[in-house]
């Protein structure tokens, strides 16, 4: 009986500590955190990165000697063999008859001069790593950021269902008193419809905020890696978050500094002028130290053993003098489409940096504007208030202000999530959003 008792207790408790885990308490910086270590793109990235690696390995190990061996044994079909050393005594009889062979060599071939071509090779492929790499720290700014809009989005719906939740009690409130003001005679029917459908009005507004709640809610859920059934719980200072105001120039030198892409365009840019000497590096020969050993055997006819050899060997290709250079003309265009795409990157910094930041100035101004409006909303409300309780405003005009107040209310919260949402991306322009 007790183990029976201590089962069930283990089992609610296992099942209390499981739908426990099902709420978590998310900061905008642990989302990101969380983001960037779950993230499905990443990890693509992260195996280019290795492919990349394997890229720079094997150009390394092109300066390394190359020794093969190989091995023969082979079956032959009545082969002749007419061995021309054969002493004055021998001569004019049949040649022998081989039904099979063997040999094996051993081949040793190390680089002494190439033109500079292994050389070249080494440097292209390292710099695409690091571009490679860089690649990785680029995407990160980017997840970083549709992280960050994906948590306003959230933190939007949340709150406008506390807003609309908080006013759907107001006004079932005033349903029940309307609803006894008529009973009594004190009330028209008609007044009291109309707060009826405000009141359904709020009940739509709050399902449709709801609703799209849930749908952030799961798609926060995917990008951060967590159960798709976590319910998170956001971080109510998030549009607290102060900001440093720092001049447009600011922003601009830190993209120049920070900003992944360009610094991609550069390691690209190096890879290609290495190009131009790659490919100018074909037109010279390539010369190689050689070394050897064979050993062949033909049953009863012949057998070579320790036929050891070494030797300089050279490669020139004599076509190029009346081929065209296409891998040099390719390299070079390659050189000047990169070199303009980096003065086009430079261009599209400045654009973006002085429109984030005049957006971000711009959500900063439009706050103060909507809680001015919020304020008037609110004291516009207690005005018509006591009108109507002194019969001096009708139900709709109560009603009117009751709607305007609530909308000011949601509105100033989505202004200040905006703001914030605007100042991150002025830092992922900036190329300093997760370094912030």
């Amino acid at each position: 009986m007790k183990i029976k008792i201590y089962t069930t207790l283990l089992l609610f408790g296992t099942a209390a500590s499981f739908f426990a885990q099902e709420k978590k308490f998310l900061t905008l910086d642990e989302a990101v955190r969380l983001g960037i270590g779950n993230s499905k793109n990443l990890k693509i990235d992260a195996a280019k990165v290795e492919e990349a690696t394997a890229d720079y390995l094997e150009a390394k190990n092109r300066q390394l000697p190359d020794f093969k061996i190989t091995g023969s044994a082979l079956a032959l079909s009545n082969a002749n063999v007419d061995l021309k050393i054969l002493p004055p005594a021998m001569a004019g009889k049949s040649s022998a008859k081989a039904s099979s062979a063997f040999y094996g060599n051993a081949s040793l071939s190390l680089p002494i001069f190439t033109g500079g071509r292994i050389k070249y090779g080494i440097q292209s492929a390292q710099y695409l790593l690091e571009a490679s790499k860089l690649s990785v720290e680029n995407n990160k700014t980017a997840i970083a950021y549709n992280i960050s809009q994906a948590y306003n989005n959230l933190f939007k719906a949340a709150q406008a269902i506390k807003i609309l939740e908080e006013n759907l009690n107001a006004a079932q409130v005033r349903d029940k008193a309307f609803l006894k003001l008529e009973n009594s005679g004190i009330l028209a029917r008609n007044e009291r419809l109309k707060s009826n459908l405000q009141t359904a009005n709020i009940e739509l507004q709050l399902l449709e905020a709801r609703n799209n709640f849930n749908i952030a809610a799961i798609n926060m859920d995917l990008l951060i890696g967590l159960p798709e059934t976590t319910e998170i719980e956001l971080d109510p200072a998030y549009i607290n978050e102060d900001d440093v105001p720092q001049p447009v120039s600011y922003y601009i030198d830190q993209a120049t500094q920070n900003r992944k892409d360009l610094q991609i365009n550069e390691y690209q840019r190096k890879a290609a002028e290495i190009g131009v000497k790659a490919a100018k590096a074909e037109k010279l020969p390539s010369i190689a130290l050689t070394a050897g050993y064979l050993a062949a055997e033909v049953p009863k006819i012949l057998t070579v053993m320790n036929a050891a050899n070494i030797g300089i060997g050279v490669q020139y290709n004599i076509d190029q003098f009346w081929k065209k250079d296409t891998s040099r003309m390719r390299a070079e265009a390659k050189l000047k489409e990169i070199s303009a795409a980096n003065e086009l990157i430079n261009d599209q910094i400045k654009l973006e940096i002085n429109g984030d930041y005049q957006n971000a100035e711009f959500a900063k101004k439009k706050i103060a504007v909507l809680q001015k409006a919020a304020d008037q909303a609110a004291e516009n409300y207690q005005v018509i208030k006591r009108k109507y309780d002194n019969g001096l405003a009708t139900t709709t005009e109560l009603i009117d202000a009751d709607a305007a107040m609530t909308v000011a209310k949601v509105n100033i919260i989505n202004g200040k999530a905006d703001a914030a949402l605007a100042h991150r991306k002025l830092l992922q322009t900036a190329g300093i959003l997760t370094s912030n």
